[in-house]
């Protein structure tokens, strides 16, 4: 009994209760076969409509709630808006599941994107509730499980559909089954104390309160720090009620003068520009890849296997992620010529699968396209993060992604959408290849160019008689 308490005090209990909520959030059987559901006879959508009105709406709508969100969700202390993803997720399959006609399914859409943008609360959480020496083993565990997730409702949903034991419409009960599990676990995760802007710990106080008297000196004014109540409040209540109405435009400042800070070298700057341009095009893809295996091999005339390619791609993308990990090579110098490189063999693959009219040469393409943005992503997540000067992680990853859906959104309304060119799925694809053409030539000439500055740097500093080095340093790439 002893140690269960001592377990329940420590990391293991909410790391526990968040990998068990993060498997059961992911187990969608019917997700890699929503192409086939919509427009076979449950719901008698054309693909045309699935593609040019319903599935723009995601795009827009997760744009305009992601800022809001991640403000909320630190507001909230995560849990809150963790609990509100595991009912938004139940929402989203119970409208598709029981609603018909495309207003119906956009109206779907949209609470989807309420999913996609409170993602950003389940990995924040673990970084409220585990201590800072729990970090790495805490995110691996929660993240591998989440993979599991995913891989097992790929696998279940293609043994489901290719042994005919369960109908689309039942796959939907069964996952809403299983997101009860997760909501169940969401209620029992304890409530974080603080957060990174709005509820910080006394040390951070201390740091925020002289910061703010930085700021009013500089204002010349005499206003206490916002973040850290006086004494003549007493109640918890109207603490945050201060915190609120007075801290609000200081959470700001202090936002975009992290933000600047962090952007403030250019080495990190670049590969931000490729994490967003990358991001953009790889949703993109996976948004649209049902509708083009589709188009190659349609659903009535095939024993689809996209739970099956889903699974495979899913395990091989964590397998290079994770072996990239042990692979000693100086990224600083060879990364940029890495991301153009690789980024061009993925518009190879677009190419393959856009052209090809065999079903498996689409799916060979598209699981050789996902392994190489897994690889190039981890390998910019970490470099990005030895690069910041300061503990903003979750700024900087969350400030690319959403570069990335403002050029999404841009593609979307212009390629995509029926009010736009409302191209159909091969000219898609076409533009898509070709933007990753586009990547791949500026980051290889980019990458030209950092190997023989360093070159020339080597040079010069063997004709003085100095210690070469790989890469100028941060201090000379700030901007």
């Amino acid at each position: 009994m002893e140690g269960f308490k001592q377990w329940r005090a420590g990391w293991g209990y909410p790391t526990t209760l968040l990998c068990i909520y993060g498997f059961f959030s992911t187990v969608k059987p019917l997700e890699p076969f929503l192409i086939p559901y919509l427009t076979g006879p449950d719901k008698n959508l054309t693909v045309e409509q699935v593609t040019n009105e319903i599935f723009p709406v995601w795009t827009y709508t997760y744009l305009a709630v992601l800022v809001p969100v991640f403000l909320l969700t630190d507001w909230l202390r995560y849990k809150p808006v963790v609990v509100f993803q595991c009912v938004t997720i139940f929402l989203t399959n119970a409208l598709t599941l029981w609603l018909q006609g495309v207003a119906a399914m956009q109206a779907m859409q949209s609470v989807y994107a309420m999913v996609t943008a409170s993602e950003v609360a389940y990995f924040s959480c673990i970084y409220s509730l585990v201590e800072q020496e729990h970090y790495r083993k805490a995110t691996s565990y929660c993240r591998s499980v989440q993979l599991l997730g995913y891989t097992v409702g790929a696998v279940l949903g293609q043994l489901l559909v290719s042994l005919d034991l369960m109908s689309y419409s039942n796959m939907l009960i069964l996952t809403m089954v299983l997101i009860s599990i997760a909501l169940v676990v969401a209620l029992l995760l304890p409530m974080p104390q603080k957060t990174m802007f709005f509820h910080q710990s006394q040390e951070d106080n201390s740091q925020g309160t002289q910061d703010a008297k930085k700021d009013d000196a500089t204002e010349g004014t005499d206003s206490p720090d916002p973040l850290k109540p006086s004494g003549g409040v007493e109640s918890c209540a109207e603490a945050e009620e201060v915190v609120w109405n007075r801290g609000c435009c200081q959470v700001l400042k202090h936002l975009w003068r992290d933000f600047l800070e962090c952007y403030s070298t250019k080495t990190l700057l670049y590969w931000s520009v490729w994490w967003a341009l990358a991001t953009c095009g790889y949703n993109q893809t996976v948004n649209y890849i049902q509708v083009l295996w589709q188009h190659v091999e349609p659903s009535q005339n095939f024993t689809v296997y996209n739970g099956g390619v889903e699974a495979v791609s899913n395990l091989f993308g964590a397998a290079t992620a994770y072996g990239i990990g042990f692979t000693q090579v100086d990224w600083a110098q060879w990364g940029e010529l890495a991301l153009g490189s690789f980024s061009g063999l993925g518009a190879a693959a677009l190419f393959i699968m856009t052209f090809s009219a065999n079903i498996w040469a689409c799916y060979a393409g598209y699981i050789i396209f996902k392994c190489l943005y897994m690889l190039l992503i981890t390998i910019a997540m970490f470099q990005i993060a030895t690069e910041l000067s300061m503990e903003r992680y979750a700024l900087i990853f969350g400030a690319n992604n959403f570069g990335a859906l403002i050029l999404q959104t841009i593609i979307t309304s212009i390629v995509v959408d029926g009010r736009g060119l409302g191209l159909s799925i091969i000219p898609q694809f076409i533009i898509y290849g070709s933007y990753f053409l586009i990547i791949a030539v500026i980051f290889l000439l980019r990458g030209a160019h950092t190997i023989m500055r360093s070159r020339r740097s080597r040079r010069h500093a063997a004709a003085v008689g100095e210690e070469p080095s790989s890469c100028p340093t941060g201090s000379e790439q700030k901007l």
